[in-house]
């Protein structure tokens, strides 16, 4: 039996990471998709882990040889993209698995894979509260969080095209209502 597919996506800043940290915590029957990215590690994220971190040649090599699910350049030379073989690995073994990727990635992500793909898009309660959220982070330069915010209105606007959309202005509710969502699909015979 082959497993099912779970994609969060969001802006950044819209609490999507802790979602997903909180998921792999709860013991749900999940696979992490780690993806690989040109951008550079934060803090304590290693190799393999959270991501796997290339240089921008190397993922355009990558890319080259059609070795992407789907990938984006998100801003010039940041790249973001799910490996095929990290995929179709775990779908063999019948795992589900659990996706972090930006807007454009889960919808194409979607269409390859159709009903046996759940989209969840983490909304924010506004742009300001993003904002204030990446501000509050302290990772990013104010150039990147410009980018980032102007990035998110092309995000939202995509949101409707995702099968569920979940509000996050209350952390506890909002990782609830993940954990519901992805618990009726899981078990949800195709």
């Amino acid at each position: 039996m082959n497993g099912k597919l779970i994609i969060l996506s969001a802006p950044s800043g819209s609490g999507k990471s802790t979602i997903i940290r909180h998921l792999l915590q709860e013991g749900l029957p999940l696979e992490f998709s780690v993806s690989a990215t040109s951008r550079p590690a934060r803090g304590t994220e290693r190799d393999g882990i959270e991501y796997y971190f290339l240089r921008p040649e190397e993922f355009r090599e990558k890319i080259h040889h059609n070795l992407f699910l789907e990938y984006e350049e998100v801003y010039p030379d940041r790249f973001y993209g799910t490996l095929k073989s990290e995929v179709e690995n775990k779908l063999e073994q019948g795992k589900n698995i659990l996706f972090d990727v930006d807007v454009a990635g889960g919808l194409n992500i979607k269409k390859l894979y159709g009903d046996k793909a759940l989209l969840i898009f983490i909304q924010p309660p506004s742009v300001e509260e993003l904002q204030r959220r990446l501000e509050k982070r302290g990772t990013d330069s104010p150039e990147v969080i410009k980018d980032r915010i102007s990035k998110a209105d092309l995000e939202l606007s995509l949101a409707p095209q995702y099968d569920v959309v979940i509000l996050n202005d209350d952390l506890d509710t909002a990782k609830k209502k993940t954990i519901e969502t992805i618990n009726q699909f899981i078990t949800k015979n195709l």
